[in-house]
């Protein structure tokens, strides 16, 4: 029928829109924070480092300070999220390098921290996250929200300005994301730190088909929205970097 296209050009126009919206990957890394806790921070990392992965990057992780570990039989602080990260760039790296600062009560780390008597600084984050190749590509996940506390001298904030890396924004994609997203990416603007994309996680399956919280926040931001249904692969977000 005139004025349509046939299905196979509308097959490539639709995969050439969606490489618009894709980012390019930045071989420096990614600053993975979330609007709150408990939003799939670790879940959409891992994501992410797939990903990355698949493209032939070479991947460090680091979780520099996690709470909530849990007491082995053998003394050891066993980790949900680095362990995630570990698994996730095929065990390349040791726990201890991704996560040097363990804790065992499930608070912001520098109150766990004071419950074990033991006081950490920024300083010792920004150096747990050093890269022990300066080429391959750094993936860090904070803990909480932008603004959580981290140690006694900063939050998550303070750590991401040291490290410079583009940030990647994780809502959970529920009632609610769209005042937690725009929070979020003014915090992030206001410390001069570019935002690569936010992601929208569903934590929970969605029980509302009124919702659409990716075109509300894409209304009043100019940063890449994706989305990650619950319990899936995250859509692809990175544009092929050998094209």
């Amino acid at each position: 029928m005139q004025g349509q296209l046939p299905s196979r050009m509308l097959a490539v126009a639709w995969q050439v829109a969606q490489n618009a919206a894709m980012i390019r990957p930045d071989p420096k890394g990614y600053f993975v924070t979330g609007s709150d806790t408990d939003v799939g921070k670790t879940y959409i990392a891992c994501e992410i480092v797939r990903q990355l992965n698949n493209q032939g990057f070479k991947i460090e992780t680091r979780k520099p300070a996690e709470s909530g570990c849990v007491l082995s039989g053998d003394g050891d602080l066993l980790t949900h999220d680095a362990a995630a990260l570990q698994q996730a760039n095929a065990n390349h790296e040791t726990i201890e390098r991704i996560c040097p600062n363990r804790y065992r009560a499930a608070l912001a780390p520098h109150r766990a921290a004071r419950l074990e008597n033991r006081t950490v600084t920024l300083q010792a984050l920004i150096d747990a996250c050093e890269r022990d190749d300066p080429a391959h590509c750094l993936i860090v996940e904070g803990a909480g929200g932008f603004y959580s506390p981290l140690v006694e001298d900063g939050l998550n904030a303070d750590l991401a300005n040291a490290l410079q890396l583009p940030v990647i924004i994780v809502v959970d994609d529920r009632i609610g994301a769209v005042n937690q997203a725009l929070m979020t990416l003014q915090a992030v603007i206001s410390s001069k730190l570019h935002v690569a994309a936010v992601i929208l996680n569903q934590v929970a399956p969605l029980d509302n088909i009124g919702m659409d919280n990716a075109s509300d926040i894409k209304s009043y931001c100019n940063s890449p929205v994706f989305r990650c249904g619950h319990n899936a692969e995250l859509e692809q977000i990175f544009e092929d970097s050998h094209a």
